[in-house]
């Protein structure tokens, strides 16, 4: 009887950078979208982050962002309540926070960038862009920053 020859399937660096980031999205303790980030350079992460309140401030979970606690809040509006940090900012700050340039690196996040959040992956230099889903009509200046900066951004087509 001849033995069956296993044959392992690896992820691509694009599924593998997705998984992982889908994972540090589940530390995300916002009360809506749970958001994840990582920073990778040479195929090696330098830095994740995901959504929640600045550190030593009463988390969402616990009531601390007026935006997530108010119920009848709606996905894109009164952002200028929330106090959390997002995903992508949060990466690029602990990068900083270590001492580790953010400088042509690849940014994986698990909803496109809104337009706050492109302004600090541009100032950061990052070179590209990969997002899994759409969180809500990318901002058109977003997408202008981008383009204008040289900056690539794509959505990964599936995981």
């Amino acid at each position: 009887m001849k033995q069956k020859k296993y044959i392992r399937q690896r992820p691509d660096w694009d599924q593998y950078f997705a998984q992982i980031t889908k994972v540090v999205a589940t530390r995300a303790n916002c009360t809506g979208h749970k958001c994840g980030a990582i920073l990778v350079k040479d195929k090696m992460i330098i830095s994740t982050g995901y959504n929640g309140t600045p550190k030593g401030v009463k988390n969402c979970l616990e009531g601390g962002c007026p935006r997530c606690s108010d119920p009848n809040r709606k996905s894109g509006e009164n952002l200028d309540k929330c106090i959390c940090v997002h995903a992508e900012e949060n990466a690029i700050i602990q990068a900083a926070y270590h001492g580790v340039s953010s400088q042509n690196a690849v940014l994986y996040t698990t909803y496109c960038p809104c337009i706050f959040c492109a302004k600090s992956i541009i100032n950061a230099g990052v070179k590209e862009v990969v997002y899994f889903d759409d969180y809500y009509k990318m901002d058109h200046l977003s997408n202008e920053m981008f383009k204008q900066t040289g900056i690539k951004i794509r959505k990964l087509k599936s995981l």
